[in-house]
């Protein structure tokens, strides 16, 4: 039987690996090849940026694979806590792993329509540069889409952290939970009111990041506290 403290340690260096594929292929590539409603703009950057799309491509895949065992490592640690909720958790991280993954064919396929002469000889220059804007909007809004999982799987965990008996700090456990509704209110603001979503969104993802930030932090810093995984072991055993 792994050890709670390590099964935390391990957790802890998935989740930053998360962070890490994450932040590169949706805070870097996406928006680096992504322009709204302008469909030259977005393939001429496809094209120059050929290598840095595909590597976006992986990166989006392993970040996918790393969610799945992050929530797995997460389940195992946390599943005597509640294990209705600590399914229901790893069940809304596979649904967002999945989204990711199928994401990811939608920018490879912008990037095979945008680099592939047979689609402008079929389709013409503007046509095909139109069919790039539309399979990589359909990968933004996915991306969007996938965000509703990002905000619930954090409200289990945050339930299963506060009520740990004293695994993780009761403060912990609510700043995910606030964490997951701000990542709700952000995805609601950008298909509702997008207009009001872009004056907000710095603000509102502040707290998001503020939860995943200090739970990676925790899991790696601390793991969990001794005496409460001693417990942990008697109550497995």
């Amino acid at each position: 039987m792994t050890p709670p403290k390590r099964l935390a340690r391990i957790a802890g260096v998935l989740y930053l690996l998360v962070g890490i594929f994450g932040g590169f292929a949706e805070g870097f590539v996406d928006p680096r090849m992504y322009v709204a409603g302008n469909a030259a703009a977005t393939t001429g950057n496809v094209v120059a940026n050929s290598g840095l799309v595909r590597f976006g491509v992986v990166s989006h895949l392993v970040d996918a694979v790393f969610f799945v065992f992050l929530a797995m490592t997460l389940y195992i640690l946390l599943r005597h806590v509640h294990t209705s909720m600590a399914r229901a958790m790893l069940v809304l991280v596979v649904l967002a792993s999945g989204i990711i993954s199928l994401n990811a064919v939608f920018l490879f396929e912008g990037l095979r329509v945008a680099t592939d002469s047979a689609y402008a000889a079929a389709f013409g220059a503007a046509g095909s540069n139109v069919l790039v804007l539309l399979l990589l909007d359909i990968q933004h809004y996915g991306t969007l889409s996938a965000q509703v999982f990002f905000g619930l799987w954090l409200v289990p965990l945050g339930y299963l952290a506060y009520k740990s008996s004293g695994l993780f700090p009761k403060w912990l456990g609510v700043l995910l939970i606030v964490g997951g509704v701000c990542y709700l209110m952000d995805l609601l603001a950008a298909f509702l009111v997008p207009d009001l979503s872009q004056k907000i969104h710095t603000f509102i993802v502040i707290p998001c990041a503020i939860a995943e930030i200090s739970m990676v932090v925790y899991l790696l810093a601390v793991g969990v506290k001794t005496a409460s995984a001693d417990k942990h072991n008697l109550a497995a055993a």
